[in-house]
């Protein structure tokens, strides 16, 4: 069943990107030096992080490891997804356990485009889809709404808004497909049964509903057909899908969007959208997992959960400029006192952190620690 669309929108809108992004250079020490403030104790913290495999993502973990002083503890599936039956083994690994979520978006500054990603080691260096799993998600839905797009007509005849739809889109026995909500397009009968004026080769023609006609008020209606195109408001359709219900398996991202999905498609950089709303929904499952489990009794856990934008590297960048967008944090102490921390309080408490860390390491040194170290033999 599709939810109501006031409560996906309201989730969406509860976003706030431009103003509380900040370079993941300063975000990581922002975030040490804040669960420090919470009373983790400097050695003894074992990060975590719920990354999508993406070698964008590299870049954040090697800021991760410099500053908490430890490579972090993979947490994550493809498509930024948390892996909850990993919790048990994070939590026996460290004293202070800190966990980031993050689903992650391309980002072209040339273009001005979400969604795509530089590639440095392929042979031309290409520009392909980022997050890859985001974007293979969507495309199948992106057909769909592209063909309800382009196959919904408005007209006005004698005087009277009326729309043509493709017989497709009004078999609403399928069992995948794009959904109109026809109710809300066409008028309909005593039994709330849509009943076409006409009926053509491929498609029907109905008179518009009321509600279809205040979606329409700024549009100028024509005598000669026009697509309905970007009119296509989400609240007036949704998806069917066979997704797999398994928790945390292949469609668990589908499994995800699949509500959102009439905004996503709709929405200017539908790869941006999607990543949103993946960050929103798996923090609010990931926390649940997280205040529950046993493994965590006993102990402080700072778990945080945001957006990583990947800015394409330009020329002579071997990484990408990452910015971090924080969406929540739930924080519990070892007694089991627990908060949730909404945007803009975590952002508050980021931003009056110190971008300073005397704690972090020194990453080639260590490595030429171990370089210069005697070698110890395998006993085989």
């Amino acid at each position: 069943m599709h939810k109501t669309t006031g409560s996906i929108s309201s989730l969406l809108g509860a976003f706030q990107m431009a103003d509380v992004s900040m370079r993941y250079s300063q975000f990581i020490p922002r975030v040490y030096n804040l669960a420090l403030s919470l009373g983790f104790e400097a050695g003894k913290i074992m990060p975590s992080r719920a990354f999508c495999s993406d070698e964008s993502q590299g870049y954040p973990i090697i800021l991760i490891a410099k500053h908490f002083g430890s490579f972090p503890f993979n947490h994550g599936l493809v498509g930024g997804i948390v892996a909850t039956d990993r919790h048990g083994p994070h939590a026996q690994h460290g004293q202070d356990l800190f966990i980031i979520q993050a689903s992650h978006v391309g980002y072209d500054p040339k273009t001005k485009h979400f969604g795509t990603y530089r590639r440095l080691q392929t042979k031309k260096q290409n520009e392909t889809s980022n997050c890859g799993k985001i974007c293979g998600a969507l495309d199948w839905y992106l057909n769909e709404y592209n063909f309800a797009y382009n196959n919904i007509y408005l007209i006005k005849e004698n005087g009277k808004t009326k729309i043509i739809i493709d017989n497709q889109l009004l078999h609403m026995q399928r069992e995948e497909g794009l959904m109109l909500k026809l109710e809300q397009f066409v008028e309909v009968d005593e039994c709330g049964i849509p009943v076409p004026e006409t009926s053509l080769s491929t498609s029907k023609i109905f008179t518009v509903s009321p509600n279809l006609n205040k979606y329409l008020e700024d549009y100028q209606w024509k005598t000669q057909a026009e697509v309905i195109g970007h009119r296509l408001h989400p609240d007036l359709f949704y998806f069917k899908r066979n997704i797999s219900e398994h928790p945390e398996g292949r469609d668990h991202l589908e499994k995800n969007l699949i509500n959102v999905m009439p905004y996503i498609v709709t929405s200017k950089w539908p790869a941006l959208t999607a990543a949103q709303a993946n960050t929103q929904i798996e923090f609010d499952r990931a926390f649940r997992s997280i205040s529950q489990d046993p493994s965590y009794k006993g102990k402080k856990v700072f778990f945080i959960s945001g957006l990583n934008v990947d800015i394409s590297p330009q020329k002579e960048q071997l990484f990408p400029l990452t910015k971090f967008i924080p969406w929540a944090a739930y924080v519990q102490d070892e007694y089991g006192e627990q908060q949730t921390w909404e945007q803009a309080e975590l952002f508050e408490k980021l931003i009056k952190q110190s971008t300073e860390n005397p704690d972090q390491i020194n990453l080639e040194a260590a490595i030429e620690i171990m370089q210069g170290t005697k070698e110890i033999r395998l006993p085989f």
